[in-house]
């Protein structure tokens, strides 16, 4: 197979397997339902990008990817089923481009992203060249895709759709195992199991971090795997060795740690505040470590970690108001972000404008949405992103609004947007939340914010 052709290209786990594959020398199409500037950076790198779905854009002969997020009536895929053309899942395209080197998995329902990120970055620091596919941009790395030279292949391992099952990581590592994607599963322990199918698929060793109940039980379920914890509390008794996460210290602009491992002590430095991300880096670390990094070199390059797109990523200031804009689009995620987003606030206010992802998520964490909210001065609520789902008579950000007196319900989301900027004076931090598109809303706010200027 030489030509493949990605039917939603521009998506943030799409968009790398493509630059991927083409990496490798292999003929890569594909399209997206509107333009964008990822969009233009495919086509810089010889890619066809189409914009809008066409059945006419299907070349006769290539492998067709695709997404769950990707409709059975989509135009391409009909095509692609007439035409009888192999259909692969993009986890399948990207086990291609990892071909020949050692697959290194980061799964959770929290965290893949940064911690993924964290390990590409610590791993070029230190001079291995490694792959990675990562679902955003980031900082010091560019592109969330690269074709190293070295060994190491780093990929985000989505759990949503049990996808994760077609990797054979040689590394991995679980960051989490809170249940999500409940539509997919049905149920907690339908969740759990998949971790369990996914943890006997490593095949070298399998970082878990203890700190969280799920992971923990999973350590305790993983047979025939070699098991490593990390957490802030002491070993658990599970697996081959323990890194405790000691003498933390949380600042507006950084945190700080010490290993606690096996082989002695190891300063940690970052450039990112929050214990999530103090935890995201020491299983990047353990990762790291295991990979064969000098352990000490590995901590260093860390340091170096400056963030990727969407994960508390400053989108400027004005009238005294910063803008941050945030991924999180679970309770966890967004308690985790806000618990941040106080320290780097200093005495001003934290402001939040959130918007739920998925009519089923927003159904079953409405009140642990409103609790985690709560953590917030202000919290402007707009309606939810449907994404691949049809809308839900009755569903709306309201849902979690009636939980909370923080929260006040905006169905479009412009108005919101205008209501947050009107709540903020100097000092605030404002937090644009979620998976959807209320990502394009800090510049419009920040045009609020200085128009009122």
């Amino acid at each position: 197979m030489t030509r493949y052709h990605l039917i939603g290209i521009g998506g943030a786990g799409m968009a790398p397997v493509a630059e991927l594959l083409a990496a490798r020398g292999l003929e890569v199409s594909g399209s997206d339902a509107r333009p964008s500037a990822t969009l233009e950076r495919l086509r810089a790198a010889g890619i066809t990008a189409y914009v809008g779905h066409d059945a006419v854009h299907v070349p006769p002969d290539a492998t067709v990817v695709v997404s769950t997020a990707v409709r059975p009536d989509n135009p391409e895929l009909v095509r692609a089923r007439e035409l009888g053309l192999p259909v692969i899942h993009r986890s399948q395209a990207l086990v291609v481009a990892a071909e020949g080197q050692d697959f290194v998995a980061v799964a959770g329902a929290h965290g893949k992203t940064t911690t993924s990120a964290m390990l590409a970055v610590a791993l070029s620091g230190v001079g291995a060249d490694p792959s990675w596919a990562i679902g955003g941009q980031v900082a010091g790395l560019g592109s969330g895709a690269h074709l190293g030279r070295g060994r190491a292949f780093v990929a985000e391992a989505d759990e949503s759709d049990g996808s994760f099952l077609n990797y054979r990581p040689a590394v991995a590592v679980v960051t989490n195992v809170e249940p999500d994607h409940l539509d997919h599963y049905g149920s907690r322990e339908a969740f759990e199991q998949a971790f369990v199918d996914f943890a006997g698929r490593v095949t070298s060793v399998l970082v878990v971090c203890a700190d969280d109940a799920g992971a923990l039980r999973l350590a305790r379920r993983a047979t025939g795997t070699r098991v490593l914890t990390y957490g802030t509390g002491e070993a658990p008794g599970v697996g081959e060795g323990h890194v405790r996460i000691t003498d933390l210290v949380l600042g507006a602009a950084g945190a700080s740690a010490v290993l606690s491992t096996p082989q002695g002590p190891v300063p940690l430095e970052l450039a990112a505040t929050g214990e999530h991300n103090v935890r995201n880096a020491t299983g990047a670390w353990c990762a790291g470590v295991a990979l064969g990094a000098d352990p000490h070199k590995l901590a260093a390059a860390l340091g170096s970690f400056r963030g990727t797109g969407r994960r508390f990523e400053d989108r400027g200031s004005a009238a005294g108001v910063r803008v941050v804009d945030d991924y999180a689009h679970h309770p966890t995620e967004v308690a985790a972000t806000l618990t941040a987003a106080r320290l780097a606030a200093g005495d001003g206010r934290v402001l939040v404008l959130f918007q739920p992802h998925l009519y089923s998520r927003t159904v079953a964490f409405a009140a642990e949405f409103a609790d985690a909210l709560s953590l917030a001065d202000e919290v402007v609520v707009t309606d939810v992103y449907a994404a691949r789902e049809d809308p839900v008579e009755g569903v709306d950000g309201s849902l979690i609004t009636r939980r909370t007196a923080a929260g006040r319900y905006v169905a479009d989301r412009e108005e919101a947007a205008a209501v947050v900027a009107g709540l903020a004076r100097p000092g605030d931090l404002l937090l644009t939340m979620g998976a959807g598109d209320v990502t394009e809303l800090g510049p419009r706010i920040l045009r609020l914010l200085e128009e009122r200027a």
